[in-house]
């Protein structure tokens, strides 16, 4: 159960972010600058997350002298080859590139539409799971796939005003985020799994930090923008986007899975609805509400088969 809360509270974390941006790019600052100061504050709390385990680590071992498990959990950092840091940094690299295609799309369209747009990675996950595992879903994961599509098109509104009355490029934009976050999503579990959550966050962080550097030279931490009002929020948009998820999506993921990851990821959804009702005071129509909550259902719904089924008759465990 910790796996999946651990994946649940990640995913929540992401659907804050959006209302944050919106903020962020009303006070004049722009797409570089708001995810650069994100990643440098993921990067230096998740290796302080890192220096701190490591320590404890190294005092448990002292303590514990040669005693068994002492001498081998101090050595998971050291474990950790070139090889296969370079594969948890090439592993973060598609967080960055969610980050960059969805903040960006927040220019075009509501914060509450790009969400739902994000949101299409819970499909796009699961067809990714089953394309690895080269074995077709099964039905009740076809059931809630269908269910969460009838869902997105009420929460999205576009039963209510059409797709047309969008901004194209900002859907196109919000699509190529949910295929980027799907990819992380089953990036994230494959990625050395064996090794300790908190250094592979630390790693994916750091590959995606050097991705931005490269794509946004980070000027704003030599002309003075980073100590005003864009360092609250860098350390917002770090804590809640690039420290907590992906540690606990580190931590979570390799257990239950992608693709229920993705499906659990959901969650992300309605906080991200309600916040950009409420703090950005986008209007959400009732029809859209229904459409959440019908979201939410199609969530539910293969862990309640769960319940009654052996966990080896599901598919996706």
């Amino acid at each position: 159960m910790k796996y999946y809360v651990a994946v649940l509270a990640g995913a929540m974390s992401y659907g804050i972010l959006s209302t944050i941006v919106v903020l962020a790019y009303g006070q004049g600052y722009q797409l570089g600058e708001v995810v650069g100061s994100q990643l440098l504050t993921g990067f230096i709390l998740s290796w302080t997350l890192a220096l701190y385990t490591k320590f404890k680590q190294v005092r448990k071992a002292r303590e514990a002298g040669r005693g068994e498990g002492g001498a081998d959990s101090v050595q998971d950092l050291q474990r950790l080859t070139w090889k296969h840091r370079l594969m948890l940094m090439a592993a973060g690299t598609p967080n960055v590139i969610t980050g960059l295609v969805y903040y960006q799309s927040l220019r075009y369209i509501p914060a509450s539409l790009a969400i739902i747009l994000l949101f299409q990675f819970t499909w796009i996950s699961v067809l990714i799971q089953a394309a690895g595992k080269r074995r077709r879903p099964d039905k009740i994961t076809l059931l809630t796939l269908l269910i969460l599509f009838g869902g997105t098109l009420l929460a999205a509104g576009f039963l209510e005003q059409g797709v047309g009355d969008f901004n194209v490029w900002g859907i196109a934009l919000g699509m190529a985020s949910a295929v980027s976050y799907s990819l992380f999503v089953f990036f994230s579990g494959k990625a050395v799994p064996d090794a300790h959550p908190v250094y592979r966050s630390a790693w994916m962080v750091t590959g995606g930090l050097i991705l931005l550097c490269f794509l946004f030279p980070p000027t704003f931490l030599f002309n003075g923008l980073i100590w005003g009002q864009l360092l609250a929020f860098g350390l917002l948009l770090g804590f809640f986007g690039a420290f907590i998820p992906p540690v606990l999506f580190a931590f979570g993921v390799p257990h239950i899975g992608g693709g229920m990851a993705g499906m659990i990821g959901a969650a992300e959804l309605p906080v991200a609805v309600l916040m950009s009702s409420v703090v950005l005071r986008e209007q959400v129509s009732v029809l859209q509400w229904i459409g959440v909550i019908v979201v939410l259902i199609g969530v539910v719904l293969p862990e309640l088969r769960k319940l009654r089924l052996p966990r080896s008759n599901t598919m996706y465990s």
